[in-house]
């Protein structure tokens, strides 16, 4: 049913974006990302957090990014329920397809794999972005039970390791989020399947180069890291 270029493509396309994950992961390490940034923002936010009395613009903070995630997770829904009507209107799609410039032949049974894979992409985006949910839910719960700034039961190194706890489990649903979006990016890929599968590889590395470019040569980066000058004494080190 797939010719070994279609194989080859769908390789690489797997081999890049797990490549590229554990590159971020790694990198990040190391060297100052937006994700790497944003961490160090959340203990900061966490520790200031627990000299306030009042921590409803906390609370309201979690809640509005837990709007967003929620979008891009009833989203997924949608266009899950649209990849699934497109495999019973198959024909009609191929012969859309067979009218564009440089495409490639389709079959059936070629074209409802390469929308079988847009599916699991998409079920993967949605499983990131509900525990994403699931996560900042957690973090609220955290925040609700903060020790109080006069609470004279809690030490200095207890508020401390509370803060950077709760931030941590911030940032996990910040990754969560950064994996269902980056399904996202490379589900645009895919659709250059549709057409050549060298369209398909020319799509998901430029996915890849635009990913590193955004999380670690940005001026969103620079911005961020030019924020606080502590931060950016570190970045100048690393």
């Amino acid at each position: 049913m797939l010719t070994w270029l279609d194989i080859a493509s769908v390789a690489g396309f797997l081999v890049t974006w797990g490549g590229y994950t554990l590159f971020a992961r790694k990198k990040a390490k190391v060297s100052w990302c937006l994700a790497s940034s944003m961490q160090w923002y959340r203990v900061e936010w966490m520790l200031r957090m627990l000299d306030r009395d009042m921590r409803m613009p906390d609370a309201a903070i979690i809640g509005n990014l837990e709007r967003v995630i929620g979008f891009f997770a009833s989203t997924s829904i949608l266009i899950l329920a649209g990849l699934v009507t497109a495999l019973s209107a198959n024909q009609a799609a191929i012969k859309v397809l067979s009218t564009l410039p440089f495409a490639e032949e389709t079959t059936v049974q070629q074209f409802e794999l390469k929308i079988l894979l847009l599916i699991l992409i998409f079920i993967f985006a949605f499983f990131n972005f509900t525990w994403s949910l699931r996560q900042y839910s957690f973090a609220n719960v955290l925040i609700g039970a903060a020790p109080l700034p006069d609470a004279d039961d809690t030490s200095d190194e207890e508020r401390r390791r509370f803060a950077i706890s709760t931030a941590k489990v911030i940032d996990q649903a910040g990754h969560s989020y950064n994996y269902g979006l980056r399904s996202y990016y490379f589900a645009m890929a895919v659709m250059g399947w549709f057409v050549h599968p060298l369209l398909f590889v020319a799509g998901y590395l430029v996915v890849a180069l635009v990913l590193f470019l955004r999380e670690f040569r940005s001026r969103t980066l620079r911005a961020i890291l030019a924020a606080e000058g502590k931060v950016l004494e570190r970045a100048g080190e690393s």
